[in-house]
């Protein structure tokens, strides 16, 4: 979707807007949205402009407020309150979302997709379109949309790693989710689930060996001082997931419904893009602070490794299943 796309969208949506009774002209509408990234992080700003666009389509009728570093809450207590029917947005990702409908969490399996193209594609599928009705109707959480791409996981390490092997014994931070837990134990290290802002200590404390995250959290949370290699395993590609309340949502205009999806994918792909330019200055950034960057590996072994998760969690056949449906072998 382009920007032309967008003013096209809007001039329609402005029309629409000024056709509609004065009792509806009335109502207004304010979702505040929650996440766990910090107002620097290019996901904030991604979120901003998400905001934007959605007021100016809506003519100020929806509101976005963004709040960054979690001022709502935890993740978990969040989406629970999402799940009674607050107005409440997350940002998420498949693995959370695995625990209500498990189909879904294939999405955050090792090497699921290879590009933000494949990731995009993933709309388009029948199967993702089911278990996304699923998760609003049996358990109350919308899907707006899944355009935004974190980046390539990676892992961070103290001794370097070549092989599935070299993982063996490796305390790995991961978050606590069964396909997280599942996928690093399948490519051979030794799971640990961890809150992001205890990594650092952890690693001071030698209570972890390392973690598995993208570039850009790394010198977001200096880790550069505790951690000496990066290995280039690409294992996730991280797919971000935005949900609201499926009870809200289906209160909101039909209209308003679809700018704010609408506006999601455009942010969110526009978003996955600068992503990518920042894991770049990233890994720049931990080239010169001395850290050792391992990027020649040979993947072939942990791709191999790696479906021992779809098989350990029953995925295989939905693995299969959006494969088929999006046209990738």
């Amino acid at each position: 979707m382009k920007t032309t796309i967008r003013t096209a969208a809007v001039l329609l949506a402005a029309t629409a807007i000024a056709g509609a009774s004065a009792v509806q002209a009335q109502d207004t509408y304010t979702l505040r949205f929650n996440h766990v990234l910090g107002p620097s992080e290019p996901f904030h700003e991604g979120f901003l402009a998400w905001a934007e666009a959605v007021s100016e389509r809506t003519g100020g009728g929806l509101t976005i407020e963004v709040f960054p570093s979690a001022q709502l809450g935890v993740e978990e207590d969040i989406i629970e309150q999402i799940r009674q029917g607050a107005n409440i947005g997350q940002n998420t990702d498949a693995a959370r979302l695995g625990t209500y409908v498990p189909q879904i969490a294939v999405v955050n399996a090792p090497y699921f997709v290879d590009s933000n193209e494949e990731a995009f594609a993933l709309a388009d599928s029948p199967s993702m379109i089911a278990w996304q009705q699923q998760l609003a109707d049996e358990h109350g959480l919308k899907v707006v949309c899944f355009d935004w791409v974190q980046g390539d996981r990676h892992f961070f390490t103290n001794s370097e790693v070549r092989t599935p092997d070299d993982l063996a014994g490796l305390r790995i931070r991961t978050p606590p989710a069964p396909i997280w837990q599942e996928s690093i134990r399948a490519l051979g290290a030794a799971p640990t689930a961890m809150n992001f802002g205890d990594v650092y200590p952890g690693l001071q404390q030698m209570a972890i060996d390392g973690a598995e995250l993208v570039y850009p959290n790394i010198t977001a949370g200096n880790l550069y001082e505790v951690l000496d290699y990066a290995i280039e395993t690409a294992h996730i590609k991280l797919v971000n997931f935005q949900v609201v309340s499926s009870q809200w949502f289906n209160g909101l205009p039909e209209d308003y419904q679809t700018a704010l999806v609408e506006e999601c994918r455009v942010a969110g792909q526009e978003t996955s893009a600068v992503m990518a330019e920042a894991a770049q200055a990233a890994k720049q950034t931990l080239i010169d602070e001395g850290m050792t960057i391992i990027d020649d590996l040979d993947l072939a072994p942990f791709r191999e490794a790696g479906m021992a998760a779809y098989e350990a969690l029953g995925l295989t056949e939905a693995r299969a299943q959006v494969y088929a449906e999006i046209g990738k072998d």
